[in-house]
């Protein structure tokens, strides 16, 4: 929010000599973030002068100037100007050689078309006050008659300045002058003017000749869309008036450009109040003014040209042609007040918030109205705020008002807050007298009733986030001070810290980072395409979660593999020349189940606590999301370097990045041949714990990693995280270490070229026993002297005893023992 301070001072009494960083620091003080100062960025001399006389001269290039006589108070200045909009007599904005405009401009006596023009009639686009300009300002447009040599910056505020401060969403009354205002009265103890105290009287409407129907059959939460709405007309209005410089000067300081004095108003009094207004040509409504949700089909052009698609819960401002405005968002175009306006319907209303957060985003459109009305606006303001922009347009526009509109308002009743005498000062840890907790909350506008207990609290009209004494004990706190809330470390329970899966996922990240591989988080985002070809085996087409308002629309769907997201950065990185990469991502999935309709329940509202029904509803209505590990490795593995070649990554790169993650978890995984859509058959391998699927390892097909424009070999696994941390357990048991020393053996075993290695693996270990301390396969044969379509697998086999020293016999007992398993499950003989 942007608060010129000549505009404040109008309700709150600043010092004339405050500085705006002394003025930031007051609201600091009451619990607002300092943004910035904002200034018009020019320097005098800039004076009124009075143009004498000109000669108009032709010139080569086509282009008529005007050598022009201006009197600038103490001198007659000669000045070419290439403007032809005023005539001798008027009264202008000139800039004196030394003086600088925005830009920066600096203006210096220069030799132009002839002469020597000493100094620069301006017009109101080269001082910052618009962005567009039909000609110099003539300074009777904005109904200015001042002396020759007066200063100008004085005289069209271009010497104010703007304070800049944040505003939070539930801090809504700030995002006005009379917010502002009343803030820095808490500060500083300032007198505070409310420019919405009016008698109730001045803002009666007299003659209810305008229908006004609010007809919501679909409110959201349970809200009406709209709780107030007040219509006021007014006629006779001259729209070519021009806007008065102070307001211009105001509104462009506080980050809104002049666009006529009819808008220029409105917006005026949104900023003034905080109530966003909003006017109709009132020539171009048909019948009375009806409030609704949109229905199938319905369609608005908005004020900034576009034809929108409407949403059946956007709240509609209609009229007997259909929908005219995006109720507290936009207006339409077919009623926007012009050039040829001269009747005008002010609206002045309160809009649920809910309904037009989601209005603005759906449609991205966010404006000032729908800033305001999203954080609730005073229900008590809309006839007062309606009036004051009829004021303004009877004063500023020529128009006529004859009390006539149309009204729709609910019965306003704050809700009383119990609040404990004891309560805040033990929230907060000060000890607060009762008489500071009851002036802070008087000050900040609450009515305070004694109770035996302590108070009773109705909260103002202003106030929505008031709503219960944890919100009151806050206020408490800021108004009397922050820096009255002492400093205490609190003491950490006993007992707690990271969960075992916590534990277990930090110990699989660190240790692929130890291993060398870079941590890359991407949005989990992506195509449906993408989801069929990495979220299932065969590449068929599986359940995906759609967005319905996706930050991409070229990617709405939830990801259900982290294969994709690895697949976009390497794709990045290559583009940008780095080509061996070695990457990793723990992440959520989402998959959901087929058939099951995911989003369907009922949200709780805020500040309620939802019970174990509801909350086992929503978990119900979200899909399954579980954690996953994913690599992926292109490029060379090993650098090319002196007296060795590059060496590239490949499967087995993987599978020793699943074998680091096995073992950072706690688990053995076991790798058999597998099939799956986007792998190279042959090159790609189930993933297994315990005899379960995991995930997989693989190479990627050549032309899923064309497609993407990844040269060379990639290959990725992924592993379903959650659960192998889930069949670690999370208890270690360490096993003792034998100090006898080992028997070594070595087999070899024929078996059909189908037979997992695995499985062969599993056979041995469980027939040798508890003697069997390590087992792996060293060599995979298929070559002379075996047999077509069998293989000759060998397995270095280490064996130990805890309490004596094996002899060769025992080795070899345990080992054929193995083998004769091997030989019942799979037909395996040991090879000659």
């Amino acid at each position: 929010m942007r608060v010129p301070l000549s505009w404040l001072r109008e309700y709150v009494d600043v010092p004339i000599d405050s500085t705006p960083e002394e003025v930031l620091a007051a609201l600091v003080s009451v619990g607002f973030e300092e943004e910035d100062v904002h200034r018009f960025e020019l320097s005098g001399p800039i004076v009124v002068g009075e143009v004498l006389e000109f000669v108009e001269e032709p010139q080569k290039n086509g282009k008529t100037i005007r050598w022009c006589q201006v009197d600038v108070g103490d001198d007659v200045r000669g000045i070419v100007c290439g403007a032809g909009n005023f005539f001798a007599g008027d009264k202008v904005v000139v800039t004196l050689p030394g003086s600088v405009l925005p830009g920066p401009f600096p203006i210096a006596a220069r030799k132009t078309y002839g002469h020597v023009s000493d100094g620069m009639i301006a017009s109101a686009k080269e001082l910052g006050l618009g962005e567009e300009s039909d000609g110099i300002l003539r300074l009777v447009e904005i109904g200015i008659d001042a002396p020759a040599g007066t200063d100008a910056i004085g005289l069209l505020g271009l010497d104010d300045v703007a304070v800049e401060i944040n505003v939070t969403p539930d801090r809504g009354y700030a995002l006005s002058l009379r917010g502002v205002a009343r803030e820095y009265s808490h500060a500083t103890g300032a007198t505070f003017r409310d420019p919405a105290e009016r008698d109730g009287a001045d803002v009666r409407i007299e003659r209810h000749e305008f229908a006004v129907t609010v007809d919501d059959q679909a409110p959201v939460r349970g809200r009406v869309g709209a709780t107030a709405f007040v219509a006021r007309v007014v006629r006779d209005l001259d729209p070519t008036k021009p806007t008065p410089s102070w307001m211009v000067a105001r509104l462009t300081l506080a980050g809104i450009r002049s666009l006529g004095i009819l808008i220029d108003i409105t917006n005026y009094v949104m900023l003034e109040l905080g109530t966003p207004i909003h006017g109709y040509d009132l020539d171009a409504l048909s019948g009375g003014i009806v409030v609704r949700r949109a229905t199938a089909g319905e369609k608005l052009e908005t004020l900034d040209g576009k034809v929108r698609d409407l949403h059946a819960e956007d709240l509609l401002i209609t009229d007997g042609s259909g929908p005219i405005g995006l109720a507290g968002v936009m207006g339409g175009g077919t009623t926007e007040m012009g050039a040829s306006t001269r009747n005008v319907l002010v609206e002045a209303a309160v809009f649920e918030p809910i309904t037009i957060a989601r209005t603005a985003r759906r449609h991205k459109l966010p404006s000032e109205a729908s800033r305001r009305f999203e954080r609730g606006v005073d229900p008590a303001l809309p006839a007062v705020a309606a009036q004051r922009v009829v004021d303004l347009m009877v004063e500023l526009a020529g128009g006529t008002d004859e009390r006539v509109g149309g009204v729709f308002g609910a019965d306003i009743t704050p809700a009383s807050i119990d609040l404990p005498s004891a309560f805040v000062g033990g929230l907060v840890g000060v000890a607060y007298a009762d008489d500071e907790i009851v002036s802070s909350l008087e000050m900040i506008g609450c009515s305070v009733t004694p109770t035996d207990h302590g108070w009773t609290v109705v909260a103002p009209t202003w106030r929505p986030d008031l709503t219960d004494r944890w919100s009151l004990a806050e206020e408490v706190a800021r108004i009397t001070g922050y820096d009255r809330i002492p400093s205490q470390l609190p003491t950490p329970p006993s007992g707690r810290g990271l969960t075992a899966a916590q534990r277990g996922r930090r110990r699989v990240a660190n240790a692929l980072a130890a291993a060398g591989y870079i941590e890359t988080p991407s949005f989990p985002f992506t195509t449906d395409m993408q989801n069929d070809l990495h979220g299932s085996a065969d590449g068929e087409h599986v359940p995906s979660i759609k967005l319905a308002n996706p930050l991409d629309g070229q990617a709405p769907f939830l990801r259900r593999s982290l294969v994709p997201g690895l697949i976009q950065v390497a794709h990045r990185n290559v583009s940008r020349g780095l080509t061996d990469l070695a990457l990793y991502e723990t992440g959520v999935v989402f998959l959901p189940r087929a058939g099951v309709s995911y989003g369907t329940a009922h949200v709780p509202p805020p500040a309620v606590r939802p019970s174990a029904a509801t909350l086992a509803e929503l978990d119900d209505a979200i899909p399954p999301q579980r954690r996953h590990v994913a690599v992926l490795l292109t490029g060379s593995l090993v650098a090319k370097q002196p007296g060795e070649p590059a060496r590239a990554a490949d499967v087995a790169d993987a599978l020793d990045a699943v074998r680091t993650i096995a073992l950072a978890a706690g688990v053995d995984v076991d790798v058999t041949q597998d099939v799956r859509a986007a792998l190279h058959p042959g090159r790609t391998g189930s993933l297994r714990v315990r005899g379960e699927a995991v995930g997989y390892v693989g190479e990627l097909l050549p032309e899923v990693a064309d497609a993407a424009d990844l040269p060379g070999r990639v290959v990725v696994a992924e592993l379903d995280l959650d659960r192998i941390l889930e069949l670690a357990g999370d208890r270690v048991v360490a096993g003792s270490l034998s100090t006898y020393p080992a028997a070594t053996q070595d087999v070899s075993l024929v078996v059909t070229a189908d037979v997992p290695a695995a499985d062969l693996a599993a056979a041995l270990r469980e027939g040798a026993g508890d003697l069997l301390e390590d087992l792996h396969l060293v060599d995979d044969y298929r070559g002379s002297g075996i047999a077509e379509g069998a293989k000759s697998l060998t397995f270095a086999l280490r064996f130990r005893a805890a309490d004596r020293t094996l002899t060769a016999a025992e080795a070899t007992s345990a080992k054929l023992a193995g083998v004769a398993v091997a030989q019942e499950r799979h037909g395996a003989a040991i090879r000659d």
